[in-house]
């Protein structure tokens, strides 16, 4: 089991310690539904050095991003960054990431922590045909999430630059509680606003502490990874593993929006043409209308009782205090307003098919 950087100082404060993709990840602090509030209203903290970075350089960078992103990174100016995902050969998902643009010809991969190694193995095959060079620098960087509507106010008098300037999914590489060259992103998983702040592993502590101290008059909370998944459910985010795999097509998981057709990708063709016919399934957003909640691998059912699908991710959503969750049903049953049954144990409970995201600030 890995630990991150800044293990021994989790469990100090208390943190609920769970394996995690391999690593020693702190689960809870206090308890989700405080830590979800502290996010949705004011300003958390999550370590998430257990995600992985690679960095890719040289004239033939974007030729080697081109190829195996669904996203079009051709688009993107130095200073931004875009979700993305790495198709497979056979209609799947490898990973969802973002793609950082650093220099014009040096791009920085942020990929999920379970599939590191994957990915990487994945890239590698087809920089056979670039000779990109490619920098596995996962074990060197610690990735802080400062989350929420008050992470601008509170984090301001760490850093020179005008936070506040930073739009939505770009970046800037800058001083931040007295270190130099941290990557400050206005990027996130909570819906709420805030920065992924990204710092060599012997720099963190330090700027965990910094981040204390100006964020204490707010109220600044650390946050585990138990609120971080309510969070992301609540916005529709997916979740590599649940809602997204090797076996689903960015398509049926409704990220066409970063599926763009106008180069040429791993597998582009038959998702083109998956395209053209229309998924045979859909991920959907629900709401239940009865008390209960539900859960990953639930079956979804139709008035009859016949399973038409399986939940992906479910939850009690402690902004809404309902059960809420995300699924795959056939294409003819996916429209908004369809009523569906989630299957609790023994029971049917009655579920609407509902556009996310759930959570409305």
């Amino acid at each position: 089991m890995k630990n991150t950087a800044l293990t021994n100082t989790h469990q100090a404060l208390g943190a609920k310690m769970v394996p995690f993709a391999g690593y020693n990840m702190p689960v809870s602090y206090e308890g989700i539904n405080i830590e979800h509030e502290t996010v949705r209203k004011g300003v958390g903290v999550f370590d998430v050095s257990h995600m992985g970075e690679f960095l890719i350089s040289g004239p033939k960078a974007l030729d080697l991003i081109q190829k195996v992103s669904s996203n079009d990174a051709s688009k993107m100016a130095v200073g931004k960054a875009q979700y993305s995902c790495l198709p497979n050969e056979t209609g799947g998902v490898v990973d969802d990431l973002i793609i950082y643009k650093m220099k014009e010809d040096q791009y920085l991969l942020v990929v999920n922590a379970s599939n590191i190694d994957k990915d990487w193995a994945h890239i590698s095959k087809y920089n056979e045909e670039f000779g990109a060079e490619m920098r596995n620098i996962s074990d060197e960087y610690s990735l802080l999430a400062i989350q929420g509507p008050k992470a601008v106010e509170a984090m301001q008098p760490l850093s020179s630059i005008d936070l506040a300037a930073i739009k939505f999914y770009s970046f800037e590489v800058a001083d931040f509680a007295g270190i130099d060259n941290v990557i400050i992103s206005a990027t996130g998983y909570t819906g709420s606003g805030g920065f992924e702040i990204y710092c060599k592993n012997e720099d963190v502590q330090q700027v965990w502490d910094k981040v204390f101290e100006a964020g204490a008059s707010f109220d600044i909370k650390p946050i585990g990874l138990a609120a971080r998944d309510t969070l992301r459910l609540e916005m529709g985010y997916c979740l590599y593993g649940n809602d997204i795999s090797d076996t689903t097509s960015p398509l049926e998981a409704g990220l066409g929006w970063i599926t763009k057709f106008t180069k040429d990708f791993v597998n582009s063709e038959a998702l083109a043409k998956e395209k053209e016919e229309g998924p045979k399934r859909k991920l959907i957003a629900f709401e239940l209308d009865e008390k209960g909640i539900p859960r990953h691998d639930y079956d979804i059912v139709d008035a009859e009782g016949n399973t038409i699908g399986i939940v992906t991710s479910g939850t009690m959503s402690p902004s809404l205090g309902k059960g809420i969750g995300l699924g795959y049903v056939p294409a003819a049953t996916a429209q908004i307003g369809t009523k569906i049954y989630i299957q609790v144990r023994k029971k049917a409970l009655q579920a609407t098919i509902v556009k996310p995201p759930f959570y409305k600030a």
